[in-house]
């Protein structure tokens, strides 16, 4: 491994080492003729995740981070129909709009995480930022399982939010780097897949724990509160004994909060045992590492073409974006780099169009609807004819089923298919679907009792639409956003996208039981099918294809390196390494 990392080193400028590197070089262009890197990366897609098992098994380890931000979108909608809660949390449950700011306080500290973990996860790495982060979720969620006034179960999301929001930008990065091109669709997906597992999973918990001491606070005491359906809803401020619920116990909804610390400590001391981004060791100036961490990953000899290939591709690209620095700010100290970081990413259009191809599926994956309706399910499924404590509670529990069974055909097809058509299918499934359940809601909203086959199509068609978004925009919004960036703006630039979609998370689960509640006739779901609307022109117009291509060849999908001197820059970069000059300027 030596041999081939000071073979292929660009740092000294010996007249000697420059004639054995050209000669070395001369060897290297011929054996690299009719290269074909696709072929020897392996089986494209899914079929390809079993060819390499190892970056499966870390992946899937890696995803436990989605997994967490999953169980917390799902078990906060559960909690906020359990009826101990409401009466050890009175203000919260009967107030819409504090409702609204309990499941927002998360929301918006993610959005503070996910934005100031870019220069952190810089300077100390993808694993390392991963375990701190574990650490600070352990915080958070401690705090929420054992509070007892409002401000700790509030502080406690705030806490738990940072790391979410972290973890969300972390994750991504992490597994599009450690992948080869030939499977990075699928195994970017499995963070999609991870994050409806966490749904899934806290929907089932939190519907058996509310069984525990009987799905009601006080069964003696008849309800007080305004109808729904014909019957009472629970008021905690009338409906409570003065010693608390005889009914349902505290632990329905303290243990579904308190056990998705259980995957964070599994989450934590598992990634001390796996490998660092090679490409960010690479950053880093830790060449040989970054070769052995990559034919670790490629389970391959370091001397394997591919691997040397690959090696080689990414020296190319950080020496690259180094000198472009350099001749940019050549005086620029730390801080101004981190803020010349900013500045490049809106420097041209190549690169501003990589930001909006970030930014903007995230932002959609929020505002066609997805997260407003796992946030406030069974408020939903009791708005279109369902009992409100059992039976729309048991919808809830499928809804997730079907959410996370829907997110599976991604990573068969992502790197087979390509990004764009599942994109433009889902907006259109989207849009019909909600256009549907709007319509129903318009017409027999005010009396389901009487059509109670309308409640059932409007329930169907949620269900509709939820499977058309996790197929598409719930998977490839994060594949994007890890994969366009090039390496010395991926940290910064995942850290502004993934930012986007937390703020447009702050502010669907913010308004949206005011939304549910206040605007008549199935405007809501209008709301949310204008948007998939959008989603689907945005798809068409704005983004590229990148299937198949390797990060470093991300330029090409984007039109970068477009002026002769740069081009001239990467052409001298490519043959002084030996790669052949076509290998990241192909268009």
């Amino acid at each position: 491994m030596a041999s081939v990392s000071s073979r292929y080193s660009t740092t000294s400028r010996d007249e000697n080492e420059k004639a054995d590197g050209k000669e070395s070089r001369e060897e290297q262009v011929q054996d690299w003729s009719g290269l074909n890197l696709a072929e020897m990366e392996g089986r494209i897609g899914f079929r390809g995740l079993f060819q390499n098992k190892f970056v499966s098994g870390v992946a899937i380890f890696a995803t436990l981070g989605g997994f967490l931000f999953g169980y917390d979108q799902g078990v906060v909608s559960n909690v906020l129909a359990i009826e101990s809660f409401g009466a050890a949390f009175p203000e919260i449950y009967s107030n819409a709009s504090l409702k609204g700011w309990y499941v927002a306080t998360l929301l918006i500290t993610a959005w503070l995480g996910s934005l100031l973990n870019g220069p952190v996860c810089d300077k100390i790495g993808r694993r390392r930022d991963i375990m701190c982060l574990v650490v600070i979720f352990l915080l958070g969620s401690a705090l929420q399982t054992g509070a007892t006034a409002q401000a700790y179960l509030f502080g406690g999301r705030a806490v738990a939010g940072i790391a979410v929001g972290a973890l969300t930008h972390v994750v991504p990065m992490y597994l599009a780097e450690i992948s080869s091109a030939n499977i990075r669709g699928s195994l970017v997906a499995l963070q999609q897949v991870a994050i409806t597992a966490g749904i899934l999973v806290s929907y089932w918990i939190a519907y058996g724990t509310s069984h525990i001491g009987g799905t009601r606070c006080a069964p003696e005491i008849p309800y007080s509160g305004p109808l729904l359906n014909g019957s009472p809803t629970f008021d905690p401020l009338n409906d409570v004994p003065s010693g608390g619920c005889t009914g349902q116990t505290q632990a329905s909804w303290r243990i579904p909060v308190g056990i998705q610390m259980l995957p964070a400590l599994c989450l934590g001391f598992g990634m001390m045992y796996m490998p660092y981004s090679p490409r960010w060791l690479m950053e880093q100036g830790r060449q040989e590492e970054a070769l052995q961490t990559l034919s670790l990953l490629r389970r391959k000899p370091a001397d394997e073409i591919s691997v040397r290939f690959e090696y080689l591709e990414i020296m190319a690209e950080i020496r690259y974006t180094k000198e472009v620095r350099r001749a940019a700010y050549p005086n620029a100290g730390p801080i101004r780099r981190l803020f010349n970081n900013y500045f490049m990413l809106v420097s041209s259009w190549p690169k501003f169009k990589r930001l909006a191809v970030g930014c903007l599926p995230l932002f959609y994956q929020q505002f066609v609807g997805c997260n407003a309706i796992i946030y406030y399910a069974p408020t939903i499924f009791g708005q279109l004819g369902l009992n409100p404590n059992t039976t729309s509670l048991l919808a809830t529990g499928v809804y997730g089923i079907v959410n996370f069974l829907s997110t599976f055909p991604p990573v068969f097809l992502l790197d087979n298919v390509g990004r764009r058509p599942l994109l433009m299918w889902g907006a259109i499934g989207c849009f019909f679907s909600l256009i549907v359940v709007g319509s129903l809601v318009a017409a027999y909203g005010d009396d389901w009792l009487g059509h109670p086959m309308a409640g059932r199509a409007a329930i169907a068609f949620i269900f509709l639409y939820d499977v058309n978004f996790s197929y598409s925009w719930g998977p490839i919004a994060w594949v994007l956003a890890s994969e366009i960036f090039p390496l010395h703006l991926r940290s910064t630039g995942v850290s502004i996208s993934v930012s986007t979609a937390w703020m447009a998370n702050f502010i669907i689960g913010l308004v949206s039981p005011m939304m549910l509640t206040q605007i008549p006739n199935g405007g809501t779901y209008y709301f949310f099918a204008a948007f998939s609307g959008m989603a689907f022109l945005t798809s068409v117009f704005l983004i590229p294809e990148t299937k198949g291509r390797t990060l470093e060849e991300m330029n090409a999908a984007f039109g970068d390196h477009t002026t002769d001197e740069e081009r001239e820059r990467m052409e001298a970069i490519c043959r002084e390494l030996g790669l052949p000059e076509k290998a990241l300027l192909a268009a």
